[in-house]
């Protein structure tokens, strides 16, 4: 069996919140592999806890991706205060052809783009993928998942993060299907009474107050924060009020476009103009949505580079949303350089964190040897990119843990669903598994 085959055997996927089954991009050809350790949403620390902790089968999964693409170049990008997952990393790529690239300590350094141009030189392609200009890029959780892979484990467990107004900030390792109230028992229990969480970081997460929601594949962590924080507050916002105010309060400034990671690389993102499409009909709607297409949805433009608290990121994601449904393509040039002010306009995380109000809660959160054992695991059947598994189980069933419980069409995009642990299968419905102990 093939590299290919295990990884897709194993379910493995964008373990950094972006869900691509990961078998996919090991069919491809590329001359630089790069693992992903930037990791820039504020208070999360998962992936240099992995980059600590299992270093070894990280540069592992790094050195298997290579030799499955063909490419020359291993390169693991991480930050350079991350001090201890420097050293284990540095350490575990002694004799080996993957190095170590520092990053400084500026959002959004884990963007994919950011960090090909980093370590590449090279631009993608508006609306690309980096295996357009020779590069495969994974996080390095999902590394660790391809090593273990290649030795026949499937992934049945997943490394978050659990920060904010808890009790005890920290990192650990649940099986898939765990409820984040579990995991946050187990780890200390809340610090507030009426907890709202931002699941897989305050920039670029969702935001609910269900503690019930499952932790999935793609899941980083949670930043959990009282109600009343005014990032609740405007995230809790519904789309229509947000838009409304934009309407009525949008002077122009530009500093949305002025701040916009993707303007800095050279991309034609313009979220000013975005938002002033918020005042138009059908009179060059479509023009101005154009700009919103190559938006990374970092959030920066919203939560740090707005002076009147409006919503561009916000703006730029329904413009996204129409053109898709419009089947609009972008039709705009592709960047030839980065702006001259690229560098200079890089926000440093602790600028953010005092943007965001969230200083009280910066803590490493290390990772924890704690073990979660939920009676109850929920299991959506759709954990990646693609389409959700068709279920292999029925009401009643037994199952062990490592047993797929869901199967894909031959020609479907996506990632096989496993049993984390031995259980019972409770119930199935058309969109969950979920198993009892």
């Amino acid at each position: 069996m093939t590299l290919v085959e295990k990884v897709k055997q194993a379910g493995v996927v964008g373990a950094g919140g972006g869900g691509f089954p990961a078998h996919v991009k090991l069919a491809g050809k590329a001359d630089t592999v790069i693992a992903n350790g930037a990791e820039c949403e504020p208070l999360l620390h998962k992936d240099a806890a992995v980059m600590q902790h299992m270093a070894a089968e990280v540069v592992a999964g790094v050195q298997l991706v290579m030799q499955a693409v063909g490419a020359k170049d291993g390169v693991v990008g991480i930050k350079a205060k991350k001090k201890e997952a420097v050293a284990a990393i540095e350490a575990a790529c002694k004799g080996t052809p993957v190095r170590v690239q520092l990053l400084g300590d500026y959002y959004p350094a884990g963007d994919e783009y950011e960090l090909v141009h980093a370590v590449t030189g090279r631009l993608i392609p508006p609306q690309g993928i980096p295996l357009q200009i020779g590069a495969v890029v994974n996080n390095v959780e999902t590394l660790a998942n391809i090593a273990a892979a290649a030795k026949g484990a499937p992934v049945t467990q997943k490394t978050i993060t659990l920060a904010g107004a808890v009790k005890n900030p920290v990192t650990l390792t649940v099986p898939v299907g765990t409820m984040f109230r579990d995991a946050i028992e187990a780890a200390g229990g809340l610090a507030t009474n009426d907890p709202v969480l931002c699941v897989g970081g305050l920039m670029m997460g969702q935001t609910t107050d269900d503690l019930d929601t499952p932790i999935v594949k793609t899941t980083t962590g949670a930043v959990i924060l009282p109600r009343d924080h005014f990032v609740i507050e405007r995230k809790l916002k519904p789309a229509p009020v947000q838009a409304r105010i934009g309407k009525s309060a949008c002077d122009q400034c530009r500093y949305c476009t002025e701040f916009c990671p993707r303007y800095l690389l050279g991309y034609a993102v313009e979220p000013h103009q975005v938002m002033r499409s918020l005042a138009f009909t059908a009179t060059d709607k479509k023009y101005w949505n154009q700009m919103a297409s190559n938006c990374c949805a970092c959030g920066l433009c919203t939560l740090y580079a707005c002076p009147e608290s409006l919503f561009p990121k916000e703006a730029c994601d329904a413009s996204k949303a129409e053109m898709r449904a419009a089947n609009i393509k972008w039709t705009g040039p592709a960047p030839t350089r980065p702006h001259p002010l690229h560098d200079g306009r890089r926000v440093p995380i602790k600028m953010l964190m005092q943007k965001l109000a969230i200083e009280k809660y910066d803590s490493p959160a290390p990772l924890r040897d704690i073990e979660v054992k939920p009676r109850r695991l929920v299991l959506p059947l759709k954990q990646s990119a693609g389409a959700p598994n068709k279920p292999l189980v029925k009401k009643g069933d037994k199952v062990k843990a490592g047993q797929p419980l869901g199967t894909l069409g031959e020609k479907d995009l996506g990632a096989i669903l496993h049993a984390p642990v031995a259980a019972t299968v409770a119930g199935v419905t058309q969109d969950r598994i979920i198993l009892t102990r």
